[in-house]
């Protein structure tokens, strides 16, 4: 049986369209900063790329700085201004923050003083929607961007970052997206580059690819995607509380990502569980990827209430473009398959 990837949050399969951008930026000899023809050439190409994305996430081209990923960007967005923020970021947002906002139940978190805060557009590991206040200093929209429908421009925000490898684009590039007449203080300097905010000789590959990629999320999300995935997570979740009654789906109430379903069953590890589809030929994951390939307790379900073991009992099954409903049948087939042999080893009953 061939192996089906069902972890895109962790990071989306490079998409054809960024794949082809990526070999003709190859062949592109100048540097953008140089200002004879190939350089003007490079030039052109990367401002091809800056002008999809921001029609993309619906803001000015100038506005798009470009860095190494949504983690460089926190901390261009975050460094040195100590906002308020919540348990729930990501841990490239928890790093600059004060964790002073409070997070329900349902995983959302209510901001008094928006110009003093951050907060993330979607958890990486709940898949829960925020709704943003106006004049939020900086949000996360890393795990948004290329789901969700979005327009910088009239959202409110000062400033957002996003990641391409998140929306089928390359690792190592990323954006921060500057609400207009706002600035940001280096945090890399030299030659100046990207209107002196991001010092160093762009990645012309990597942002050629992100444009690609940034372009055919788009078209996918206008294609109706998001329904598409919104049906099989429900068609998922639905079929699994069938077979495993025990078993919790987080945020089945609130606003989610279409693609993502977070799944807790008391006394059944995260780790066992991934370890267990790893061996049925599914690659799913126990929350966030970004700790070094460490398996935690979710801090994020942990300030939502749930106790560390219950946190530590999480998987998460996040879908992308090519997931289809013979995929998500066959997982979820082999992962009730998987709580029966555990229910029966342990003696219990369903």
């Amino acid at each position: 049986m061939a192996r089906v990837y069902l972890d895109h949050n962790a990071t989306m399969p490079l998409r054809p369209e960024a794949r082809a951008a990526m070999i003709a930026a190859m062949d592109v000899v100048g540097n953008p900063s140089s200002v004879h023809q190939e350089g003007r050439a490079a030039k052109a190409l990367m401002e091809r790329a800056r002008g999809q994305i921001a029609s993309a996430i619906g803001a000015e081209a100038a506005d798009i700085v470009f860095v190494s990923g949504a983690t460089e960007a926190a901390a261009l967005a975050l460094s040195g201004r100590n906002l308020k923020g919540a348990a729930i970021e990501h841990d490239a947002v928890r790093a600059w923050i004060l964790e002073d906002l409070e997070v329900d139940a349902q995983g959302q978190v209510h901001v008094t003083d928006p110009a003093e805060a951050t907060l993330q557009l979607a958890n990486s590991e709940t898949g829960i929607i925020q709704s943003l206040p106006e004049g939020l200093a900086v949000s996360d929209w890393t795990q948004g961007f290329g789901k969700l429908p979005l327009a910088f421009d009239w959202s409110g925000v000062d400033m957002a970052f996003i990641s391409a490898h998140k929306i089928g684009g390359p690792k190592g590039i990323g954006a921060l997206i500057l609400r207009r007449g706002l600035d940001v203080a280096a945090q890399i300097r030299g030659g100046g580059q990207e209107m002196g905010r991001r010092s160093g000789t762009e990645n012309l590959i990597g942002i050629a690819g992100f444009g690609g990629a940034a372009q055919a999320a788009i078209q996918d999300i206008e294609n109706g995607l998001s329904k598409k995935l919104e049906k099989l997570r429900n068609i998922l979740e639905k079929t699994l509380e069938h077979r495993a009654k025990d078993t919790i789906f987080v945020g089945k109430d609130v606003a989610r990502l279409p693609n993502t379903s977070l799944m807790v069953t008391e006394g059944w590890k995260g780790e066992s569980q991934v370890m267990a589809m790893d061996l049925a030929g599914f690659a799913i994951s126990a929350g966030s990827a970004c700790s070094s390939g460490k398996v935690k307790s979710s801090a994020v379900l942990q300030a939502m209430g749930l106790t560390p073991e219950m946190a530590g009992c999480a998987i998460r099954v996040s879908l992308g473009p090519q997931t289809q409903e013979a995929d998500v049948m066959a997982f979820a087939e082999a992962w009730a398959d998987a709580y029966d042999r555990r229910k029966a080893r342990a003696g219990l009953n369903r």
